[in-house]
Formats: C-alpha cells, sequence, structure tokens
C-alpha cells in the first residue's frame, strides 16, 4: 500500500499530459477528423507522365472518387480492374475516378504497372506519402466518394467491386443532386 501515492501522482502527471496535448492539438486546429460529411483535405499529386501536378481543385465542381493505393497492394491490385470498369461506365465532365498510388518505387516504375494493366482513368503518384496523412489512412487501399462541393458523402477501407450496381447507385445520386437541388431552388 505504501506504492499507492505514487501511481496516483503518476496517473494525475498522465492524465494532465494527455489534457494539456488535447486542448493544444484542438487550440491549433490539426485535430481535423477526416470522414463522411467533412471538406476532403486538398492533396497534390504527380501525373505519371510529365512534371506537372494535379490537385483535388482540378476535380472542382465534379463528384470524384479518389482512391489511395500502391502496386505491392493485394487488394489495391484486386479492385483496379472494377475501378477501370466503373471508369468506363461512369467517367465525364461530372465524374472522375482518380487514384493516388503511394509507392515508393518510383513514378516510372508505377506508369509501367498502369501501362501493363491497361488503366486509362486519372492515377497520379505521391511517394511523399503526404495524401495518406492528410486523409488519414490507417490501410491500403481507402477509397472516398467527394461530392460537388468537396465534401466527403463515403469513406470505405479496403478493396470493393466498384462497378456493382450499390456502388454505381450511390455515385449517381451524387451527381443527381446538383439536378435535384437546382429544381428545388438550390435547397
Amino acid at each position: 500500500m505504501k506504492d499507492k501515492p505514487q501511481w496516483i501522482a503518476v496517473g494525475i502527471v498522465v492524465a494532465t499530459m494527455f489534457g494539456l496535448l488535447t486542448v493544444a492539438t484542438l487550440v491549433s486546429g490539426d485535430m481535423f477528423l477526416v470522414a463522411e460529411g467533412s471538406d476532403a483535405p486538398s492533396f497534390e499529386a504527380a501525373r505519371l507522365s510529365g512534371p506537372d501536378t494535379l490537385s483535388l481543385e482540378n476535380f472542382s465542381g465534379k463528384v470524384v472518387l479518389l482512391n489511395i493505393w500502391a502496386t505491392n497492394c493485394p487488394p489495391c491490385v484486386e479492385e483496379m480492374p472494377s475501378l477501370q470498369r466503373l471508369h468506363d461506365a461512369m467517367g465525364s465532365d461530372e465524374f472522375s475516378v482518380v487514384a493516388v498510388s503511394t509507392d515508393v518505387i518510383g513514378r516510372s516504375r508505377v506508369l509501367d504497372w498502369v501501362t501493363e494493366r491497361d488503366l486509362t482513368f486519372e492515377i497520379l503518384h505521391d511517394a511523399s506519402g503526404t495524401i495518406d496523412r492528410d486523409y488519414q489512412i490507417t490501410g491500403l487501399p481507402e477509397t472516398f466518394l467527394i461530392d460537388r462541393n468537396g465534401v466527403i458523402i463515403r469513406k470505405v477501407i479496403g478493396a470493393r467491386e466498384w462497378d456493382n450496381e450499390f456502388e454505381r447507385g450511390m455515385i449517381q445520386r451524387a451527381l443527381d443532386d446538383r439536378e435535384q437541388r437546382a429544381k428545388s431552388g438550390g435547397q
């Protein structure tokens, strides 16, 4: 029982430090949960060929299915054909499939991988992993359905068959949302 006051003191110190850290994070604005209903963080990633980069702002006004993946991730590789089929079926001026590779192997090797699989949707590269941090990625793949206003309306962890009826219906509802709001006077 002699040690009980010491453990109480340790507990108070730990709780105080946790509380101060939490308050500091909240005050500094660094605590932002990337989840359904939140604004999608901006990102910038390199195009696979050429010096250009694209950002989320390049897709402003569009519904975007943002997929974060890597070539060495088996579930990521597994879902790529369905992303291509989704792009083939629904890609337009109003909807884009955008995949950002976080591979550290280099852009040219990612480009070779993409070319071998005849993937034609927008694939970008972020070897720095900045998008992983900004989108709070917990594992690959992670995919975000982002509406025309830049709001995340769906977050999916893990691989999916993106061209199935359910997923296409979710995307179609996001596409139809603008037309419905315009018909109702913008509300």
